[in-house]
Formats: C-alpha cells, sequence, structure tokens
C-alpha cells in the first residue's frame, strides 16, 4: 500500500468512531433538542421517532396496549438488551421490569422529551446501555393520547414552556390520575391490562406540579406508609429515595419531596405529606406491593430545566434498579406472597388515614416574598421576588390508619351488578361463580343517610354514607360470583368493594339505586293503618307521641310521620340501604 494511503487509512481507524457517533447523535436529535429546547412533538412525531428507534436497534420494540376514546393507538416502547420483548420472555431474564409512563396530564409533557432522548442514549448512542444491565424498560411516551392533540398554546396558564401543549384530561373530560380504581376511561383499563400482565417492579408517573414558588427544580413522592409493604417501604426510604436525591443533586438539580402547605399564603405552618389513596398512580402501586415514583417538576422554572431534570431523575432511577435488580424483585414477591396469605393471617387492611400532629423541621429552600391587597381581587396576596430565603418549617409527613379491615376469605357479588365484575376483570382479579344456590351465614353493611356530592366529580356524584354491621343468612344463586381474598390483589378487592374505602365502588356511586326507594304508600291508605297500629301497641302510640314532642321537625312533617308507622309494618322494604356485596370466612365448595 502507498505510504500516504496507509497514513490516512491508519488516522481513519482513530477518527472514525468519533465522527460516526457524532453523525449518529445528530441524526437522532428529539424534536424538542432541534427547537432548541422550547418545543415539543406531536402524537404523529412522537410516533415517528419512537418507530425510528424500533426500526434502529434490535433492542426497542415499538407496540400499542390499546386504543383512545378517539381511535388513536397507546404507545409503549419495550427496551431490552435480550429482545425480551413479552411478559413471559422478560420473566426468563430475571431482570427488574420498569415501567415509566409520562403524559398522563398531557400538558405536563416533561416526561415525554426526556424519555425519548432517555431510549436513543440507551439504544442508539449507547451512551447509558448500562442501564439494561439488569433491566428492563417499558416507556409510555404519551398516556392521554386525546389529551395530547387537545393542542394550544394556552393550555397551562401557569406553566413556562413549552410553546404549545396538549390538555390536562381525556377527550372524554376525565383525569386518569383520579382513575385508577373505578376504571371509567378506556385508556385506564388499558393501563391496568399492562400492569398486570407485566406486572412491573418499579413504576414512575412523570407530572408537573403547580403551586408555591420556590428554588427546587424537581420534587418528588413514593409511598412508605401503612399503605405499602413494610419491607418495600423500607427499601424505598432506606435505599432508593437517598440515593436518587444524592446522584439527581450532583447532576445540578434542586430536588425534595412533594410538599403541600397545610395552610394557603402561611408557610410558617409548614407542610403536609401523607399516604395516597388507589386513585393514584402512586397509591395504586403501592397497593400493588411495587414501589412507586411520582415526579413533579416544578412549572415555574424553564421547559429545559424541567425536562432535564425528568432525564435526571430517571437515569438515577434506572441506575438504582439496576443496582438492586436481585433485591428488589425478592422484596415485591415476597409482598405478594404476604398479601396472597393476609386473610388466612387476619390481616388488617387500611382503608383511611389521617395526618397525625408529629413533624420534623425542614429547611425549605424557598424566595423571599411580600405580602400586599391585591388591587384586582381586594384581598392579601403573595408576591415572589427571586432572592434565595431558606428558611426552617415543619414537615408533617406522619399518616395514622384511621380505619382499616379484617380480610374474609371471600367476598360473594351478585351475577346481576355486572359492571362491578367487569371493573374487577380490568384489575385481573380472580373470580369463580356459583354452580349450585347456597344459603351462608354472612356479614354486610347496612348503608344509612346518603349524603352526595352537590357537584360532579370525575364524572361522578361521589357519597358518604354511615355503615351499620350486619350479620344474617342469605341464599345466593346459581351464577353468583365469588372473589376469594387468597391473590396478590387482596389490597385492590379490599378497596373496591368494603364500602368505607375511599375509592370504593359505593364512595364512587356504583351503587346509587340500593338508596332509593321504589314502592309508596298512599297517605290515606297509611293514616288508617297508623291508627289500628296505635290501637293495638299503646307503647308505640307512646313512642309517636314522644317524637312530636321532642322533635320539631318531624312534628312539622306529615310525611316522615306516616312513615314512622310504614317503616314498622311488614310492607317495608328492608333492602333499601342494604349492600349487596357480601364477606363469608367458612368454607365454600367451588
Amino acid at each position: 500500500m502507498h505510504m500516504k494511503k496507509y497514513v490516512l487509512f491508519v488516522f481513519s481507524l482513530f477518527i472514525t468512531p468519533s465522527l460516526f457517533l457524532a453523525q449518529n447523535t445528530n441524526d437522532w436529535q428529539t424534536y424538542y433538542e432541534k427547537s432548541n429546547y422550547l418545543r415539543t412533538p406531536r402524537y404523529a412525531e412522537t410516533i415517528e421517532y419512537c418507530k425510528r428507534l424500533a426500526a434502529a436497534s434490535p433492542w426497542v420494540h415499538y407496540a400499542s396496549f390499546g386504543k383512545s376514546p378517539q381511535g388513536r393507538d397507546l404507545p409503549l416502547v419495550i427496551i431490552s438488551n435480550d429482545r425480551a420483548f413479552t411478559p413471559a420472555g422478560a420473566a426468563k431474564t430475571k431482570k427488574a421490569v420498569i415501567l415509566i409512563q409520562s403524559g398522563i396530564h398531557a400538558g405536563e409533557i416533561d416526561g415525554k422529551d426526556a424519555s425519548l432522548m432517555l431510549m436513543r442514549d440507551i439504544a442508539i448512542t449507547k451512551t447509558k446501555a448500562r442501564l439494561l444491565d439488569h433491566a428492563i424498560i417499558l416507556f409510555v411516551p404519551i398516556f392521554s393520547v386525546d389529551g395530547h392533540e387537545r393542542w394550544s398554546k394556552y393550555n397551562r396558564i401557569n406553566q413556562d414552556g413549552p410553546e404549545e401543549m396538549g390538555w390536562r384530561v381525556t377527550a372524554n373530560n376525565l383525569n386518569l390520575n383520579r382513575d385508577y380504581m373505578k376504571a371509567d376511561a378506556p385508556e385506564m383499563r388499558a393501563m391496568l391490562e399492562l400492569f398486570a400482565a407485566w406486572l412491573p417492579d418499579f413504576y414512575v408517573d412523570c407530572h408537573v406540579t403547580d403551586g408555591i414558588d420556590f428554588q427546587y427544580n424537581v420534587t418528588f413522592a413514593t409511598e412508605v406508609f401503612q399503605n405499602i409493604d413494610p419491607d418495600v417501604a423500607k427499601w424505598i426510604a432506606g435505599t432508593y429515595v437517598p440515593e436518587m436525591t444524592s446522584q439527581v443533586e450532583q447532576s445540578g438539580n434542586l430536588i425534595a419531596p412533594y410538599m403541600g402547605m397545610r395552610e394557603d399564603n402561611d408557610l410558617s405552618k409548614g407542610f403536609n405529606f401523607g399516604a395516597a389513596t388507589p386513585r393514584f398512580s402512586t397509591g395504586y402501586g403501592a397497593a400493588q406491593n411495587r414501589p412507586s415514583l411520582l415526579i413533579e417538576t416544578h412549572v415555574y422554572k424553564s421547559y429545559k430545566t424541567r425536562v432535564t431534570a425528568t432525564y435526571d431523575v430517571l437515569n438515577a432511577t434506572i441506575g438504582i434498579v439496576n443496582t438492586n435488580a436481585d433485591a428488589l424483585r425478592a422484596l415485591v414477591r415476597r409482598a405478594d406472597e404476604r398479601t396472597t396469605a393476609a386473610a388466612s393471617a387476619g390481616t388488617y387492611i387500611p382503608l383511611q388515614f389521617s395526618m397525625s400532629d408529629q413533624s420534623e423541621p425542614i429547611i425549605f429552600r424557598g424566595w423571599k416574598t411580600t405580602r400586599a391587597v391585591s388591587p384586582v381581587t381586594g384581598e392579601m396576596m403573595t408576591y415572589y421576588s427571586h432572592d434565595t430565603a431558606n428558611v426552617t418549617v415543619p414537615y408533617f409527613d406522619h399518616p395514622i390508619v384511621t380505619d382499616s379491615v379484617r380480610l374474609p376469605a371471600y367476598y360473594l357479588i351478585p351475577q346481576e351488578w355486572s359492571h362491578v365484575i367487569d371493573v374487577l376483570r380490568y384489575h385481573h382479579i380472580a373470580m369463580r361463580r356459583l354452580k349450585a344456590a347456597v344459603t351462608l351465614p354472612i356479614e354486610t353493611y347496612q348503608l344509612s343517610e346518603p349524603a352526595w356530592s352537590n357537584k360532579p366529580y370525575e364524572g361522578r356524584h361521589t357519597v358518604n354514607f354511615k355503615t351499620t354491621p350486619v350479620r344474617q343468612d342469605r341464599t345466593f344463586e346459581t351464577g353468583t360470583y365469588i372473589v376469594p381474598t387468597g391473590q396478590r390483589t387482596a389490597k385492590i378487592i379490599a378497596y373496591l368493594l368494603e364500602p368505607k374505602g375511599p375509592d370504593s365502588f359505593v364512595s364512587w356511586g356504583c351503587f346509587d339505586a340500593i338508596f332509593e326507594h321504589k314502592e309508596y304508600f298512599e297517605d290515606g291508605v297509611m293514616e288508617a293503618m297508623a291508627k289500628h297500629m296505635m290501637e293495638k301497641d299503646p307503647s308505640l302510640q307512646y313512642e309517636f307521641e314522644t317524637k312530636i314532642k321532642t322533635d320539631s321537625s318531624f312534628a312539622k312533617n306529615a310525611h316522615e310521620r306516616l312513615n314512622f308507622f310504614y317503616i314498622r309494618t311488614p310492607y317495608a322494604d328492608r333492602s333499601i340501604g342494604m349492600y349487596p356485596i357480601v364477606r363469608y370466612s367458612g368454607k365454600l365448595r367451588l
């Protein structure tokens, strides 16, 4: 070979990889990066980029996990260096599975752009290829796809970028991050199917928070209270949170736990952080015995700052799961086993929490503020400067259980309540059916004094009520559904079927019909019967007359005076307010 050509050939061996990497990186810039970090891609552009990733790398698989009400595919990108693109294939690798979703609120879209860059850095440039050493990652770049395409620069009045974005809720005007239990939205039903099929070992949900202004780029929430398995909680609090926050801070971000002010406009009262109910992503993850992370970048920070912070949190999280993959997988499997055995062990499931008075002082990194009367509102308003103000405030993060329930061996559901059965199926709860009628001694509840919300909430009028335990013998017909609690979804079962649960079917208005009267008395008929009843029973007459004297509202209400006697007749409907789902802890031949 000619000496000049030889020298050029040798030189090319040294420069080609770096030149190729530079060219590769430029070819794979995301829409967000090309826009100088100001814009985010539309749905079609996002899907196109995901499909390009899948075409370019054997580690990437693109799929749809469902359809939206407007007919859009719900995108899913699976990344695995073992090409384990199914739950069965993933199980064989014995790697940890991480599910990362973005755009559950499609105007809060930082997670999508962070995820697109991270997928590229893992599978194309491979600068983050190590993240697949012990993990398989499921990315949902946009969850609320119809909300994402309700596109405008005016969708998030408080938010600093991107220039245009999607809307908070779905095409049906439902907030997906309130829908994990009732599962009204088709998108959520698809997510529950995805979750149950893969059973991720770690669940991440990306958001942007509103609220007070402060120095932090990002805040986060995880469940470490009595709503999650204690060993999983110990790993989150003792291993994950310290390592994640340290790495994210080293990347240049100020980070803090999620903070909700105890009293508006009074920082001295401090902040609350309690247990999330299972209608939320983190609460649902806890009910499934899975560590879950809520990422909340700060609405007043620039879009580039927020996307970078999200990227840093995701990078740190996946790295920590990689390092602890075997230990984490063992923890969640043992938690599942304990939940499966909960009923036979006499375990109580917490249903309701309240915040205790216990707190710790924290240093809150905020801004100096002034208070003045607004010429617009006529009230005192808080005005923020950008002068730092680090103040010590109390942080209340010790919720206590205020109500709990001991699991029965079974719940029995009459087959006519089919809409309840459908939702249980979305949660992959195992059920059987009676093959012959049977009479059993059961426990249930009498629900009384229902009070519905004045305004709809997530498409429903929620209801509060009083509960009275009832024991009785009841006959169940062939076809009755039987829900054994000896399964890993036992907490989900209790949260849905126990009326006092904050996300129970009853609380969400799924059993409103049981509170309705369907037969009525005519006043003349009932008045004659009341006279006869008092003639036969002087003690009843005395009780009636005493109530008239002591209860003025009763005395003035003719219908209630007649109803006093009606409910004491054999004609009264005893099923009003009687909860049709029952608890049974005996043996059943199935």
